[in-house]
Order: C-alpha cells, then structure tokens, then sequence
C-alpha cells in the first residue's frame, strides 16, 4: 500500500453511516487485529466523518493577535471604562509586526469594550472608544501599509442610536435606523427586529461598512442572548425569538461577507441542532467559554467532561475541539477555542500542548499576550515546523470525538502533501503512555519520524510509544522511508 493511502478493510462491506459509528469500530478491529487499541477507533474516524454542511468554507483558520487580555485585565481591575488607549494598540502592533508577523500572523483584531459614543449616517460604529483620536478606517489603512489586517468586532444586530434618533438612516433607504429596535423589548442589548422593514439593509450594510474599510474578518458575538435570551448563568438576558429569525440573520450575515470575502466568526453561539444554522452560514465557530484568567484550568478542567445545552455546550477548550471535530476539516467549519494567554499557564509542557491543539485541530491561533506580559513565551507561537500545518490547511481528527474518553487526546491527519501528523496528548495530572502502530494509518512499511517540538529526526519506525508527562504532548510528522 502506497505511503499516506487510507485503508480499506477488503472482503467484506462495511457501512460508512456515521449513525452507527459503533458498529464500524467493532467491525474495523476485527479487519485490523494487528494495529493496536485504537486501530479500529482511528479508522472509523477517517471513513466515517460526519457529512459536509451545504456551504463550502473557503478559509482556513487565521493567526492573529487580539486586544483581549488588555481589557479583560482592565475589567477584572475595576478600571469603571475599559478600553485600550491608542498608545498600547500601537505598542502592540510594533511588537506583533516584528515578533508574529514573519511568522504568518498577520493580522491584530479588536474586541469588546470601549463605548459606541461616535456612530455614522447609518448608526454603525466609528471607533473603539471617544478617547480615540483615530476611527477604525483611519487604523485599517494604516495597519495596511504595514503588512497587516484590521479584525473587527461587533453584531450587525444591535442597534446603537438612541430610541428618539431622528437623524440616522438605514443604509440605502430613508427608514430610520431607530425603528428596526423595540424600546419595550426587555433585554440586555438593543437588537435589531428582523421583521421590520430595513431590517436586513442594515444588517447587510453593517458588514459591508467594514469590509469597504478592507476589514476581512469579524467576530460576531453574543449570538446565543439574541437566539432565545438565555444564558447558563445570568438566565434571562432577552426575549425567546422564532429560531427562523436567528436563522435569517445568520443568512443575511453571510450573503453580505460573501459579496466582500470576509471571514465570519460566530461567538457564543448556542449551537443548538448540532450547531446546523452556525454551520451553515458560519466559517468560525466558538466551540467552549471565554478564555478569562486562562491557564490550564480553563483550556482542560473547567466542566470537564460535561455537555450541555446551550451556551458553552461544552465549558473547555480541550472538549469542545475534540467533541465538534466531527464537523471540521478542509473547506468545513473552523473551531475556534478563543484567546490563548500563554502567559497564564504554568509549565512549558502546558504551553506547548495549547499550541500544538490548535494547530492538529485546525484552530485558530489567537494570541491574547501582549508586548509587555509575553515573558520567553514567544518560542512557542513561533514554531515553524508546527505552522506549517496552518498554512497548509491541516485538520485532524481525534480518534474518539467523547472528549470524556483518553482516546480523544491522540489526533491525527494528513498534510496535502501526503505526510501524516500525529499529536499525543495528556490531559491527566500525572504521566501517561500513548502508542500507535503506524499500520493503523495504511502504512505497509516503516515511516521516518520527526518530533516538530523537539525539531529531531527519530529515525524510521513502524509505531511509537512514549511516557507523556502530565499536562504534555508529543507531536510527530510522518514522511516516506528514503529510497
């Protein structure tokens, strides 16, 4: 069998139905006896991946910066206006060209925060904060001429004017853009009612204003409070809509980005109906809670092994990506597990298992630290042989999509060239033995191994077992034997 090939069980039929994925692993241990305890897991998982959603997603997951961790830090301090000045978004962006910039992340992104006092003719956001004394098309121009892009943040669904706004219009119409909220409405923000007439002129115009300013990525947040007006902690946060509504915003949303090319990332998406309307209409999706104070608690523990309904239908980032992948790969959803603040975990092993899951999972990598709290935490982002697998639009599997089960912390895919990645992971708190013979992959003949952490050639081998430490990995490139 030809090196990177995917196996075929002969001599019998097997049914591919992801509905009965139980089946299919009975039956694939029985074909390959030989290929170790999760052959028949590993197998499955490449023959039996959960069918496409109609669209096709024609980005793969960006590397970025974001003002995150600045104003969490700020809001956690009690600061009463949190935003970020221009002088630190400038500090950052001078650090971000030359540290993350070479090494593809190209882009810096705002987020919440800040105040929306300075709106346009058509009641959209001008700036992140009054203290500013540059608007978001001035920064988007000028982050242009230094090699990067500008990530806006927002919700094309609410509605900044005040209720007695006589002045600001619906884009392209002369229907006041006051009139698309209802002032009885009892909810947290002041939402767009898309029955109205206007309704999808302003929500389509919202994402065109930005993109014109040549903005190509938006993070659309608190998706789920607009949905149905639950969250888990703060319980009703707005009225219960018709899910046709959410689903027409979400469609309106991504006709408009697909006239101008941008990305769209849905946060805090309930992902109700296994996350269908995200899917759809979505390239991004949260896929677990807020980053917060960071740290191992937050990217492992928090909720471990928990699914809910709603809004985090998982809490952590480690179960989120392993449960949703089966919806991810090449030209599929993107799973997004939020901000990363290497700065807050403990240990290197820690730190490098982070990067490494986003990169098999075909994640994000949104980079949360800033000029002054990165420490020696630069070497991790900036791994090039682990890159590489963003830039090829890597997307691997885990060889069980139950996060409560260990065979969810070993991933595995294959590079467009043909290679296969492995990533070993430990989730526990204390070492843990993981082994893979490579015949599971449909390899007929040894593989050369390389260790993208350690950048050293191990030589060729026909599986691999090793001792991960806790909270560690081990990620392994496999190529063709030399002639």
């Amino acid at each position: 069998m030809a090196f990177g090939s995917r196996p075929r069980p002969s001599g019998s039929r097997v049914n591919l139905r992801p509905t009965r994925r139980g089946t299919l692993f009975h039956s694939v241990e029985n074909f390959f006896p030989h290929c170790g305890k999760w052959a028949g897991a590993l197998l499955a998982a490449l023959l039996c991946a959960t069918p496409a959603p109609a669209q096709t997603n024609p980005f793969h997951a960006p590397l970025y910066w974001s003002v995150y961790e600045n104003l969490f830090r700020k809001e956690q301090a009690g600061q009463p206006e949190p935003y970020i000045t221009e002088a630190e978004w400038l500090a950052n962006i001078n650090w971000v060209e030359a540290n993350l910039k070479p090494f593809g992340y190209d882009m810096v992104c705002v987020d919440g925060w800040g105040d929306v006092s300075r709106l346009n003719q058509n009641g959209y956001r001008l700036t992140h904060s009054r203290h500013w004394e540059h608007d978001y098309a001035w920064w988007a121009a000028y982050l242009r001429e230094r090699g990067l892009a500008m990530g806006m943040y927002g919700n094309p669904l609410w509605v900044h004017v005040n209720d007695d706004d006589t002045e600001r219009r619906i884009v392209g119409t002369d229907i006041l853009v006051a009139s698309l909220k209802d002032p009885a409405e009892d909810a947290r923000f002041p939402w767009v009612q898309v029955e109205r007439p206007g309704a999808e002129q302003y929500v389509k115009g919202w994402i065109h204003f930005y993109a014109d300013m040549g903005i190509r990525f938006f993070r659309i947040d608190f998706l789920s409070w607009y949905e149905d007006g639950q969250d888990r902690w703060l319980g009703r946060v707005g009225p219960a809509r018709p899910r046709a509504h959410y689903e027409t915003a979400l469609r309106w949303m991504r006709e408009a980005a697909d006239e101008r090319g941008m990305l769209l990332s849905f946060v805090m998406p309930h992902l109700n109906h296994d996350a269908a309307a995200e899917r759809r209409y979505g390239h991004m999706m949260r896929v677990n809670e807020d980053t917060g104070e960071g740290g191992w608690n937050k990217w492992s523990e928090w909720f471990r092994g928990q699914k809910r309904e709603g809004w985090s239908v998982y809490g952590n980032a480690a179960d989120g990506l392993a449960y949703w992948s089966r919806f991810a790969g090449r030209g599929r959803i993107i799973l997004d597990p939020d901000f990363i603040r290497l700065n807050t975990f403990a240990t290197d092993d820690e730190k490098r298992s982070v990067i490494a899951q986003c990169l098999l999972a075909g994640a994000p990598i949104a980079v949360a630290d800033q000029h002054d709290t990165i420490g020696d935490n630069l070497r991790f982002y900036t791994n090039n042989e682990l890159l590489e697998l963003n830039r090829d639009g890597f997307v691997g599997q885990p060889l069980s999509w139950d996060p409560t089960q260990e065979e969810s912390q070993i991933w595995f895919g294959q590079l467009s060239g043909g290679d296969w990645v492995i990533g070993l992971f430990n989730r526990e708190n204390e070492p843990r033995s993981r082994r893979l013979n490579f015949a599971a992959l449909g390899l007929a003949e040894a593989a050369r191994v390389r260790d993208l952490w350690t950048h050293e050639d191990l030589g060729e081998m026909e599986s691999f077992a090793a001792e991960i430490p806790p909270h560690g990995c081990r990620v392994l490139r496999l190529s063709p034997p030399q002639e």
